[in-house]
């Protein structure tokens, strides 16, 4: 099922693919390599992929063996994305399994390679999601700083991941920091009132900072699917069902200055107040 807007010359198409992801990496990169190529014919400057691309971890895969499957962010994974990306001219945001110093750990990262191939920035996963019941500081490795801002024509994307979600303080740093779209690869897992959870948290970090959120999620396995794309006053333009499927939506640089412009929240802070006192 596609999912398509009306396109506008001064807006920039971003696609979202919903997938999910097996077990085999080779698989899930073959597979990756097609969705970019249905969204560039579709006219999309960016494919923004869900967490977990690499590879589904089941909860019975030990630590040692996710450590095995990690790659480097020059490894033949990135590599063989960054091939296509450059191919197509088209900008590509993964999720890989990137080895880390720490013994049978792997940083959860979100990497971003631009319509040259060339791999423009890298995020580590910072919260980890040792909640409900899960651990990831099992098998994960926190990453220690924040997304760098990423520019896209009039768009400057700041990346976070799934957990990161239900953090404001990130998002609001990376809002501070130039970003006026925040992507959000996610995992999120299935339980009581999660989709809600999602829904809530993907509408309140775009509502708080007056900007785009695209969030991509894992369809079938442990996770809601629902991938979401949601404007900087809170409106859903994309949300999914539980299949995989491939959905578009045009960003406008306009309704984000707009937005900025009548609820200045960023403008509106009392850092004054706050400064040393969120810690």
């Amino acid at each position: 099922m596609e999912i398509l807007f009306h396109r506008n010359p001064i807006m920039t198409r971003v696609a979202i693919a919903q997938i999910q992801s097996s077990t085999e990496k080779r698989a899930n990169l073959r597979a990756a390599r097609d969705w970019i190529a249905q969204a560039r014919s579709r006219g999309a400057a960016l494919i923004a992929f869900p967490e977990f691309l690499m590879a589904f971890s089941p909860a019975s895969q030990s630590a040692e063996e996710l450590a095995q499957m990690a790659e480097t962010s020059d490894g033949p994974f990135v590599s063989s994305l960054r091939e296509t990306a450059k191919a197509a001219g088209i900008a590509v945001l993964a999720t890989i399994y990137e080895k880390a110093p720490a013994a049978n750990r792997v940083y959860d990262s979100a990497v971003w390679i631009d319509g040259q191939g060339n791999l423009a920035s890298i995020y580590r996963k910072l919260h980890l999601y040792d909640a409900f019941g899960f651990k990831e500081s099992d098998k994960f490795h926190p990453g220690a700083e924040a997304s760098a801002t990423i520019a896209a024509g009039d768009l400057r994307f700041g990346l976070m991941i799934c957990y990161d979600l239900r953090f404001p303080e990130l998002a609001r740093l990376l809002a501070l920091g130039g970003a006026n779209v925040l992507a959000a690869p996610s995992g999120w897992v299935q339980g009581d009132l999660k989709i809600e959870h999602w829904q809530t948290m993907i509408k309140a970090r775009a509502l708080e900072n007056g900007c785009y959120v695209v969030a991509p999620d894992q369809a079938g396995n442990i996770y809601i699917g629902h991938s979401l794309i949601v404007d900087p006053l809170g409106r859903t333009l994309v949300e999914l069902g539980e299949k995989e499927e491939l959905a578009f939506a045009d960003l406008d640089p306009r309704l984000i200055a707009e937005t900025r412009d009548k609820l200045p929240l960023l403008k509106n802070r009392r850092a004054d107040v706050y400064a040393g006192k969120l810690s």
